[in-house]
């Protein structure tokens, strides 16, 4: 929604009274009738005038515990006991249950809002028409895998008043046991952590355990395993009853399961899908059994915990799995949470349906696309954010700022969503920059408690990072595919087709096959002139100059074909060969394969260059041994690029290490360069404001190729196509 002004009839999120000023109700979920809310709008400036109720919720429909319930499909037939919870597990979370119901009416108003309003479930933001506030949504938004039509959910009524009586009723078990503040860090943990993780480990506290408990988010350029870690095995040893989940991309289990056993006090199990091979719900329910009857800590992958709880089925091991997964636990930690941003998507709606309010998400970025992204997350660990008693104030403070756009704008949403995109428009597209950064500053103010942001300062004491960006002028071959890649409509498309024509202009041979062979791209290197290819001449300037030096080089791209190229163009040119010299991980390679890999290369004294894809290659992975990376196209997250420089820019590492984006010049690669450095300022003002932020941090600043300090960047076959150079 878009908060223009409306000559249509006042309903209950956002009007215009006689033509005057504009009006956005704070209170408002979701215009009624899904009609348009919002009609003609009177061009140039106008009063907003917020409407703010002092009564969050009427009495009748306020919460009557400490959570919404959750209504689940009724098993058809019997349940047969060889796939029962245990008794007493069955009678404890009904007992549970009961207990909440059965509550003191003067206990019943302390509860904390949890979960997500039915009706607001389907919600989805049509075409609202400010195309540049959204021409920027990254390849994996515009291209993602969810299909509305093939979408499905929990099965539960409505509205929340119209269930029955004798529904399930959600508990957050023994709630009152976990009402005390004082968790300290074990002694032997409290030895080495640092300052770092000290604050954020008493920022978990403050959020997770106190008379109102909430979620809370760490963003984290680091890996923050150990300090969590810590908190959890400190929260279990004061509540041995208490129940934590951990909810990860299936790649970074091992990494988890791996610091655990480092770091234990305890033995606790630690139980997942992937280790006993539970694929059916029969299994699964196995595995969620044991976790509710010990102490222990349960692992799911996200598109795991996805698939239990939207299940439709109507058996009673699905509705006993959904159960467990929506009342059980007591903590709940997300890592690598960029993955549930996207509210359209069952990820999100799965999580929000969790009944603890002990969230804590873990991200390396928040701010990607759109400001919404951001405040998913937050209404995910804070339902109703903007609700809040410690934002309503800030909500209006930025409202009085904003420059509403005289234009007919049409929206099915509420009026949350119109201050996504007015704040969206403001840090994007506003010319008056005095009121785009003071904006900023209110969002970092309105987020600061229950966003905790470290940059990794730690990262001082190595000996540490030059990170160039070089604009690179392009061949004349490679000039004229770039006018027939402009012309592409799909801008994904326009990206993967770029990223190799970019490299070398032969490989435009390669854009419509996904199937390449190693014999295909031998072929193709018989018939090409590397020169026409101004990265690739750069990449063999880079690796002979670091063979001759004595240093490892990592090359990153987010597609196969550019590596591919490169691979068989070193072993054409260098006689190196793979496993010895070469190293590669892709999106296909195994745990075992990447661990051997990983190894090979950090340690052997053979290992020359290592080509990784700059998905494949995130948290858990370290390439210490490498000090110069090039990073061969632009990826539109930034966090993914800077994720990749910290795989040899890391706790390890004993060289200054050295990192090369190559982008094309006056090329759409360059667009999608200033697109992104624009998201990276903004994400840095927001999450780390302090005084000095100002319209420097939207500049990057360039470099005179002799002042570079780099002695790679003095040779004359490197530097001859370097148009530009910029330094972070």
């Amino acid at each position: 929604m878009h908060p223009t002004l409306s000559n249509e009839p006042r309903g209950r999120g956002m009007s215009f009274g006689e033509g005057k000023c504009n009006v956005i109700d704070l209170d408002d979920d979701e215009i009624e009738g899904g009609g348009d809310s919002v009609g003609n709008v009177v061009v140039g400036r106008t009063p907003v005038v917020v409407i703010d109720s002092d009564d969050d919720e009427s009495n009748e429909n306020r919460m009557v515990g400490h959570f919404q319930g959750i209504v689940l499909p009724k098993p058809e037939g019997q349940f047969s006991t060889d796939v029962m919870v245990s008794d007493n597990v069955g009678r404890r979370i009904q007992g549970e249950a009961a207990s909440l119901t059965g509550e003191p009416d003067s206990k019943k108003d302390k509860g904390v809002y949890v979960g997500v309003e039915d009706d607001e479930v389907d919600t989805e933001i049509k075409d609202d028409g400010l195309g540049d506030i959204w021409k920027e949504m990254s390849f994996a938004l515009e291209c993602s895998k969810v299909k509305r039509n093939t979408r499905t959910y929990i099965s539960e009524s409505r509205n929340a008043k119209d269930r029955d009586s004798n529904g399930t009723v959600g508990a957050d078990l023994f709630e009152e046991d976990l009402m005390v503040t004082d968790i300290p860090a074990h002694p032997r943990h409290m030895k080495q952590m640092k300052p770092h993780q000290v604050e954020g480990f008493n920022f978990l506290r403050n959020n997770l355990v106190a008379d109102n408990p909430g979620g809370c988010t760490w963003l984290m350029l680091r890996d923050p395993t150990f300090m969590i870690i810590s908190f959890m095995q400190s929260f279990l040893a004061k509540y041995p009853h208490a129940k934590p989940l951990v909810v990860l991309p299936k790649g970074i289990l091992p990494t988890w399961k791996r610091e655990f056993q480092i770091w234990q006090i305890e033995d606790i199990p630690l139980y997942d899908f992937y280790s006993v091979k539970a694929d059916s719900r029969r299994q699964q329910l196995e595995v969620l059994n044991q976790w509710v009857e010990q102490k222990s800590i349960l692992f799911l992958g996200y598109k795991q915990f996805s698939s239990i709880v939207c299940d439709d089925g109507k058996n009673q091991v699905s509705v006993t799995c959904q159960e467990i997964l929506l009342r059980r636990p007591s903590i709940l930690i997300l890592d690598e949470s960029h993955t549930p941003r996207n509210e359209n998507t069952d990820v999100l709606q799965s999580l929000a349906k969790v009944q603890t309010p002990r969230k804590v998400v873990l991200s390396g970025t928040l701010y990607q696309n759109h400001a919404k992204e951001v405040f998913n997350v937050l209404n995910l660990v804070r339902p109703k954010f903007l609700r809040m008693d410690t934002s309503r104030a800030i909500v209006k403070r930025i409202l009085s700022k904003v420059n509403i756009p005289g234009a007919r704008k049409q929206f099915k949403a509420g009026a949350d969503a119109a201050f996504y995109d007015l704040v969206e428009q403001t840090i994007q597209k506003d010319q008056d920059f005095k009121r785009k950064v003071t904006v900023i500053r209110d969002l970092h103010e309105m987020t600061s408690k229950v966003l905790h942001y470290y940059k990794g300062d730690f990262l001082d004491e190595l000996p540490g990072l030059v990170d160039f960006t070089l604009m690179l002028n392009l061949s004349s071959r490679q000039k004229h595919e770039v006018k027939k890649l402009k012309k592409l409509a799909m801008k994904f498309k326009r990206s993967s087709v770029g990223s190799a024509v970019y490299l070398h202009p032969k490989l435009n041979s390669f854009s419509k096959n996904s199937a390449i062979t190693d014999d295909m791209m031998d072929d193709l290197l018989e018939t090409v002139d590397v020169r026409d290819g101004v990265k690739a001449k750069f990449f063999l300037n880079i690796l002979s100059l670091c063979e001759s030096a004595g240093e490892k080089l990592l090359v990153f791209s987010q597609y196969l074909t550019p590596l591919k190229f490169l691979e068989r163009l070193v072993i054409k040119v260098k006689g190196w060969i793979l496993g010895k010299e070469i190293f590669v991980i892709s999106g296909e390679s195994s745990s075992d394969h990447r661990e051997w890999s990983m190894e090979r290369f950090n340690n052997s004294m053979d290992a020359k260059v290592f080509f990784g894809s700059i998905k494949a290659c995130g948290e858990g992975i370290s390439l210490v041994g490498a000090s110069r990376i090039i990073i061969l196209d632009v990826h539109l997250n930034p966090s993914v690029t800077r994720q990749a420089i910290g795989r040899a820019f890391r706790p390890g590492q004993t060289k200054k290490v050295y990192a090369y984006r190559l982008v094309a010049a006056d090329s759409p690669e360059e667009e999608d360069h200033t697109t992104c450095f624009r998201k990276e300022a903004i994400a840095k003002m927001w999450f780390e404001w302090n005084e000095y932020c100002g319209y420097q941090d939207f500049e990057v600043g360039t470099v005179e190729l002799d002042d570079s300090g780099d002695r790679f960047l003095e040779s004359l076959l490197v530097r001859e196509d370097v148009r530009v150079l910029y330094k972070r």
